[in-house]
């Protein structure tokens, strides 16, 4: 009999007890789910990511000591984790630099309780995850960017696709997961992955979402 999968590792960082407490309430009861550690500070986070090697962090966009864009930025330096982050309705002006710097998402606070575990698991399978109220803020700013004509660079990036590449990218551009692309192009989950690995390479994009907002900025989705 084979044993059972590795559990999803997280690290919760907010400066606020309660809220992280809450949130590991809430991530004890999902199965398949641990709770490796807890900062308060981005610098706590920050080492907490490199020493523990968790699969997802849960960073609050607001952090003492060290911001969360900048704990995010050094977090990725030193860990491959994931960063999802954790932000209010008041925040909405973090999330362009945010995905920027490589984030995988964002999760309301509000809603975290419903949020989470489709977040992580979306996150730690390297897929993005935005809460509704941050699609909307993004693609607001998507649509201010859409008149600024691409970059030679980005051009020339973006001819190196095939042209199941685009397929996959114009799909992963409007939020689908690699499921959902499956089974729009009717090919296997696997193909998908290796799609977007290459896409990401050729793109020199650090995650999905920093792919996404390539494609909308370049007109790829008219």
């Amino acid at each position: 009999m084979s044993a059972d999968p590795r559990p999803l590792r997280v690290l919760i960082a907010d400066d606020d007890a309660l809220t992280r407490g809450g949130i590991r309430l809430i991530l004890g009861g999902i199965p398949g789910i641990e709770v490796v550690a807890e900062a308060g500070t981005g610098v706590q986070a920050r080492d907490l990511a490199i020493r523990h090697r968790p699969d997802v962090v849960l960073l609050d966009i607001r952090m003492p000591v060290l911001d969360g864009l900048a704990a995010l930025r050094e977090i990725g330096r030193g860990s491959s984790a994931a960063v999802l982050m954790l932000t209010t309705f008041g925040a909405e002006d973090y999330i362009d630099e945010a995905l920027a710097s490589g984030a995988a998402g964002f999760v309301l606070k509000s809603s975290a309780a419903d949020e989470l575990e489709p977040a992580l698991r979306a996150a730690a399978a390297g897929e993005m995850y935005l809460s509704p109220p941050a699609t909307r803020r993004a693609v607001t700013e998507l649509r201010r960017l859409l008149p600024t004509p691409p970059g030679e660079d980005v051009t020339a990036r973006l001819a190196q696709l095939s042209d199941r590449e685009r397929d996959v990218l114009k799909l992963l551009a409007q939020g689908l997961s690699n499921a959902a692309i499956s089974e729009r192009l009717v090919i296997s989950e696997s193909t998908v992955k290796t799609h977007v690995s290459r896409v990401l390479q050729k793109l020199a994009c650090e995650n999905r979402v920093q792919a996404a907002l390539l494609a909308h900025r370049t007109g790829l989705l008219d």
